[in-house]
């Protein structure tokens, strides 16, 4: 896959054989509170935040890149199939070769360890070609970056790498409304969580010079971002590949009641009370009515119309910004780049 000044173009090529094609790939224009219950599924809450299936929200452009991944995956597969079978030949062959001078024969009868160690070379060389064969089984993405996106991209990279800093990053699984007055709480939503890690990572099927952007997902695939789309990747045969520009990436603030340890990189804005009344003082009838902190986090939302759905929260603020930011300034380059 190829991307630059002129478009994108997906070129095909199988090199046993000479073959080579390229085809150009066209491109359509609160308060919340963690949940303490213990409660174990995903989809107990009465809004999951989740992704439809994979097969159902990759890009109509993408889909011929889809399919070469797709392919380069099965070419893979089918040669370590055949990498197992001459591995388990090669040891019978030096089994045979072992016994035959056990049993004296092979002593007697040089013809016969000779085939059998022409064997053994002959098989060893084919295991030699078939691994280089596998290493080639990939899409290749090549990026020729016009000097402005290049800065643009650059300051993403820069930023995202900011944002796996944070102390604490949370998969957010689901949320749920509660009635502030009979909760006696001055939380408005509980969410449900799970700690994730982000990272730069790339896919075995995809060979690039550029890392992509990796984000763990609980309850789907894993979302790898790469500088002209995003794969929602859950295996081999699972996964979908969405245009960049077709995702909505929404950064705002959450101010959040954390009952739980305060991560060292979030900023306290203020305090409120374990059982509040309506007007935010301290309900005095429950004993040992303690202050909790009300911190500033970072929530990042990624969307788009065909399904894609995952949120996400972050321990700093700052940086969930700073991303934020440098994710529209470079897909609005993008964008403005194809016009």
């Amino acid at each position: 896959m190829t991307v630059g000044k002129s478009g994108t173009y997906l070129n095909t090529s199988i090199s046993p054989l000479n073959l080579y094609s390229r085809q150009k790939v066209s491109t359509e224009k609160s308060i919340a509170q963690n949940d303490n219950s213990g409660f174990q599924s995903d989809f107990d809450l009465p809004n999951n935040i989740f992704s439809l299936e994979t097969s159902e929200i990759t890009s109509q452009d993408m889909v011929g890149i889809k399919e070469a991944i797709v392919l380069a995956s099965q070419q893979r597969s089918e040669l370590k199939n055949d990498l197992k079978k001459i591995k388990l030949s090669l040891l019978l062959s030096k089994i045979k070769l072992y016994i035959s001078y056990i049993l004296i024969y092979g002593l007697l009868k040089k013809s016969i360890t000779n085939k059998i160690k022409l064997d053994i070379n002959l098989q060893e060389d084919a295991i030699i070609q078939t691994k280089e064969q596998i290493e080639q089984c990939y899409v290749k993405l090549d990026i020729e970056f016009d000097k402005n996106i290049k800065e643009k991209y650059n300051k993403l990279v820069d930023s995202f790498k900011q944002l796996c800093k944070c102390h604490q990053i949370w998969d957010i699984l689901g949320e749920i409304y509660q009635d502030r007055v009979a909760a006696r709480s001055s939380a408005s939503t509980i969410v449900k969580q799970e700690k994730v890690k982000f990272s730069l990572r790339s896919l075995e099927n995809i060979k690039s010079e550029y890392h992509a952007l990796y984000m763990q997902n609980i309850n789907g695939g894993d979302i790898y971002i790469y500088p002209s789309f995003v794969v929602l990747y859950s295996n081999e045969k699972k996964f979908a590949l969405i245009s960049l520009e077709d995702v909505e990436l929404i950064h705002s603030p959450i101010v959040y009641s954390e009952t739980k340890i305060v991560p060292g990189d979030t900023k306290i804005i203020g305090y409120t009370w374990a059982k509040v009344n309506k007007n935010g003082s301290p309900d005095r009838r429950f004993k040992g009515n303690y202050q909790i902190p009300l911190v500033e986090y970072g929530g990042i939302k990624l969307k788009t119309k065909r399904g894609l759905n995952e949120e996400y929260q972050f321990s700093n603020y700052q940086y969930t910004e700073d991303f934020g930011k440098a994710f529209e300034g470079y897909q609005n380059t993008l964008k403005s780049f194809k016009k």
